[in-house]
This record gives structure tokens, sequence and C-alpha cells, in this order.
């Protein structure tokens, strides 16, 4: 029986940076959390010990920080970029940057934003996963919790019951979520910035304005929506949690409640997921992974 090293990364996780942008009387930062694998012949530490060729990975921590330093990070799909082709030379053969970006809005003072004060936008984040291979490179980007609600335009029925069923079916419901989605560029040369601005506008307007049967055909039409409207974006994967939200019963109270008080729970929760894709997009390559 043979025994072999199969595939292998290393890398530094969850690197915090947050960066000031002092040119000017008015700030801006970016807070980032920036995670770094890298791939290539690294069979002689794993077989014998050797690190002569692995880059330590508080190396790669410290290249991050310099590379915030050296140059404005800009959108972080750019960063990410810059920073895997950083690494990628000698017995490193590829690189996969991980990017969170958290968001900050500024607080409103007198009426106006304040120069240099800021307060915490939510939990979203932006995100990008980009893969380097060689002369290859891959772009993923996204966001997750984005948590999203309507008040009505929901319904669901017309599915199967058998001696377990107790949901009732509804032409009437409450449908929230929390939209974690990721979507692979076609190429490189994109404008980040405002691609991720619209593909997140258009997934909102279509949550908004769909009547929803189902979270799953809900899924499909925010999906559909981003591919016709931005030619640059090959499939878009996306995750939605189900936040439930039960009628109260009031009865017990001599009340009646008309879809107005509800109770969130918060598990268990239905898990819809699913990619949307155009039948002619370019092989995926090493972009998931």
């Amino acid at each position: 029986m043979a025994i072999t090293l199969g595939p292998n990364q290393y890398g530094k996780a969850e690197v915090r940076l947050v960066t000031v942008n002092r040119s000017g009387p008015v700030h801006a930062i970016k807070d980032l959390t920036v995670s770094t694998s890298l791939r290539g012949d690294l069979a002689a530490t794993h077989l014998t010990g050797d690190n002569a060729g692995v880059l330590a990975t508080d190396t790669q921590k410290n290249t991050v920080y310099a590379f915030a330093k050296q140059a404005p990070v800009g959108e972080i799909e750019d960063f990410a970029l810059r920073l895997a082709r950083h690494f990628v030379h000698g017995n490193i053969t590829g690189a996969r940057i991980l990017i969170d970006e958290h968001g900050w809005d500024r607080i409103t003072v007198d009426g106006k934003p304040h120069d240099h004060s800021f307060s915490r936008a939510g939990d979203e984040k932006r995100t990008t996963a980009v893969t380097i291979d060689g002369d290859r490179a891959w772009v993923v980007s996204g966001l997750r919790d984005l948590v999203v609600l309507k008040s009505t335009g929901s319904e669901f029925h017309g599915f199967p019951r058998d001696e377990y069923t107790t949901l009732a079916e509804t032409d009437d419901r409450i449908l929230a979520t929390a939209v974690t989605a990721r979507w692979r560029y076609q190429g490189s040369e994109v404008d980040w910035g405002k691609s991720f601005t619209e593909i997140r506008r258009i997934m909102l307007e279509k949550f908004a304005t769909l009547h929803s049967y189902s979270l799953q055909q809900t899924l499909y039409a925010m999906g559909e929506a981003v591919l016709r409207a931005r030619p640059e974006v090959a499939e878009i994967r996306l995750s939605l949690p189900n936040r439930h939200h039960f009628l109260v019963d009031l009865s017990p109270f001599g009340l009646e409640n008309d879809n107005e008080v509800f109770y969130a729970a918060d598990r268990p929760y239905g898990l819809i997921e699913g990619t949307v894709q155009r039948d002619d997009a370019e092989d995926p390559g090493l972009a998931w992974s």
C-alpha cells in the first residue's frame, strides 16, 4: 500500500486590517479581514520538515500590512489580486486570498456627515475570493448577512402533506432572510465597486418587487435578474436561510391576530441554496476552490 501527500495549502487566517486615508480633512477608512493561502511544491516540509520553501505565515501577515501602506487598498478585489500575484513565485504556484470588508457609515452631526467619525453599518459584509494559479486569475465576489424582510407579498402553499406535516398553508406571510451571495466574474478587468453596487441593488429590488410563492422562486429570480443585467457575471450562488415569523395565537386572550403579531424563530430554519448560471459561461477552473 502506497501513502502519498494529497492536496494541501497553508496561510494566515483572519488578519485584521484597518486603514485611514488622511489625504484631506475628510478621512476614509477601510476595515478588512484578510486570509491568505499558498499552494505549490510543499512536499518537503510535510514529509521531512524541510522549510526552505515555506514563506512563514507571519511574513504573509506582515505583507498584508505593508501592501496597505505602500498603495491605497482601493477595491478589495484589486487588493486581493495584488497580494496573490506577489506571493506566486518559486515553488509557490498558486495563492488564494479571501477578504471580508466591514462597512462603516459617517455619523451625521447637525445634518452633515462628520469628517472623521463613524458608526458600524451593521452585520453585512462585502466579500471577495481571489485565486491565482500560475498566470490565471479568478475572482469570486459577494456579500454576507444582508438581512431583508417583506411584510406581505409572499405565499407558501401546495406542498405535499403526510402524517408528519403540521405547517399550515398561507397566502400572506412575512418573508425574511439573511442573504449570502457569491458571484463569479468573467475576467478581471471589471469596475469592481460599480459592479458590486449594481448587483446588490438588483437583488434588493427583485426581492422587494417579486410576489413570492416560495423562497426558492425568490432565489432564482434574484440570480436571474443579476445575470440579465450584468454581463461580467458568469454565475451567482445564493444561500437564503428562511427567518421564520410565526403568527402568535392570541385566541386564549379573546383577541384576533390578523397577520399583525408574530414571533421570530431563530432556529431551526429552512436553508435554501442554489446556483444560477449562464449556459455559455467559461469554465470555472479554480474559482470556487
